[in-house]
């Protein structure tokens, strides 16, 4: 499904730096190129081999004035990232250069590209399904060694070939169902009931560990949204100061010495984690406190996972429970810190408050009980169901939720079987889930939805 036209633009980041790439793409993009760029060994731009730099310098050719020397990289269909014909040129990193070029592109024939179009030509031209397309994003946005080997497997195709199974498999029992309906006089082998209830079943099971990570894939794509509770002078600001491995917050023995909001990321295990670290919870007349004691109340409520630190070397105080009854149905962990001094109470104090919360001990003077802490992190962001080293996450809610529609109406087909009715309402149901799985892909997708996904790239990619 190859443009007509031939689309242009800057494909590299905004501002200085020691290389700025123009990027073309399209039929005319050779000639379009062979237009202002001439080759130091005076070549034909159309004669260049493919895949292959080419030194010379880009002019302006109503002035004849040089506008930088570059390096030019033809890439011939198909055998480019959109699998038309694509051109590179290669300028200083200034954005002047840049500037310049582009115009002179623009000036012999290109328009500028729209928002991911290069990517989106990839998707039409059949290089990339949706999946892999929405990848490509997530690779350049990756904030940690996790998300960024997420990304990468659901380019290769992690996801998509799981899908695609899933997708063949079910127009298998289509085929078949459909095969006896027509041509029932012909000697065809008729998939029992109970043959199709249990090939369904084993896909319902697929689709339910697929959606089990589906937490974990927005996490690892976005990060873990996490906050620091607890009342002053607990050692809330020393625990982010520890998972920073910096000394961001000001510590002191002065209890509310944190009054506003500290955010920051950073990467435990290979999980990208957004912490936040509050003020203290308690009732105060200092007008700046207060505040950011409301704030903290409002990020608790729509926080991935609140860590909770009490002062095990204190007494267990009212403004203790009070904070503890902050976790009732959030994901929480208890951590009592100060585990380097002798204890004034146990865990089985907290018993009626914890509600079944995981509870760690925790020195953060003497980093012990860290470790422990950043591997409960991890379990939790892979919730047991998914193992660190799989790759095959949903990315979003669009493919999330899609996932979720074929799930129901694969247990739609399971209860139509279960009603005894004919196998042509069995396969009206598994089309459903053929075409909705398709969506994930790409595969049965509208034009509506395609725009918006690419309108959420950069205009270079």
């Amino acid at each position: 499904m190859f443009q007509e036209d031939t689309i242009s633009a800057v494909a590299t980041a905004v501002g200085e730096g020691g290389i700025g790439i123009i990027r073309l793409s399209g039929v005319n993009a050779v000639k379009v190129a062979e237009n202002l760029f001439k080759p130091t060994n005076k070549s034909p731009v159309a004669q260049l081999a493919s895949h292959q730099l080419t030194y010379g310098k880009v002019v302006d050719s109503l002035s004849g004035q040089a506008v930088d020397e570059a390096m030019l990289v033809v890439m011939r269909s198909p055998r480019s990232y959109t699998k038309e014909d694509v051109v590179e040129i290669h300028c200083h990193g200034g954005p002047v250069p840049l500037r310049r070029t582009l115009e002179l592109t623009l000036r012999h024939g290109a328009r500028l590209a729209e928002a991911g179009e290069f990517t989106k030509r990839a998707f039409m031209n059949g290089r990339l399904d949706l999946v892999q397309a929405e990848a490509v994003m997530d690779l350049i946005r990756a904030k940690s060694d996790a998300s960024l080997s997420m990304a990468l497997g659901q380019l290769q195709g992690s996801l998509s070939t799981k899908v695609k199974e899933m997708r063949h498999e079910i127009l298998a029992l289509i085929a078949h169902l459909e095969a006896t309906i027509d041509f029932p006089e012909e000697d065809i082998d008729e998939l029992t009931t109970q043959e199709v209830r249990s090939r369904l079943t084993a896909l319902l099971t697929q689709m339910d560990h697929l959606l089990a990570g589906r937490k974990t894939g927005r996490i690892l794509r976005e990060g873990l949204e996490t906050v620091i509770i607890g009342k002053p002078n607990v050692g809330k600001s020393s625990l982010l100061n520890a998972l920073l491995r910096e000394q961001r917050a000001i510590v002191t023995d002065i209890p509310g010495t944190t009054r506003d909001i500290i955010e920051e990321s950073v990467s435990i295990r290979g999980i990208p984690l957004k912490i936040v670290d509050t003020a203290g919870i308690r009732e105060t007349k200092d007008i700046v406190e207060k505040i950011g004691v409301e704030r903290a109340r409002a990020l608790i409520e729509k926080a991935d996972l609140i860590l909770l630190l009490l002062d095990a070397s204190a007494p267990l105080t009212d403004e203790d429970k009070e904070v503890l009854r902050l976790l009732e149905g959030k994901e929480a962990m208890i951590i009592l810190n100060k585990s380097d001094l002798p204890p004034l109470w146990q865990e089985t104090d907290l018993q009626q408050e914890i509600a079944g919360k995981k509870i760690l001990k925790l020195s953060v003077l003497d980093g012990s009980g860290l470790d422990e802490l950043e591997e409960a992190i991890v379990k939790l962001v892979y919730s047991g169901a998914v193992s660190p080293k799989e790759n095959a996450f949903l990315q979003n809610v669009r493919q999330a939720d899609l996932l979720e529609k074929a799930s129901e109406q694969a247990k739609d087909a399971l209860r139509t079987i279960d009603a005894g009715l004919p196998p042509d309402f069995v396969v009206v149901d598994l089309r459903s889930v053929w075409e909705s799985l398709g969506e994930i892909t790409g595969d049965t997708v509208g034009e509506d939805i395609i725009q918006q996904i690419f309108s959420q790239f950069c205009i270079g990619k």
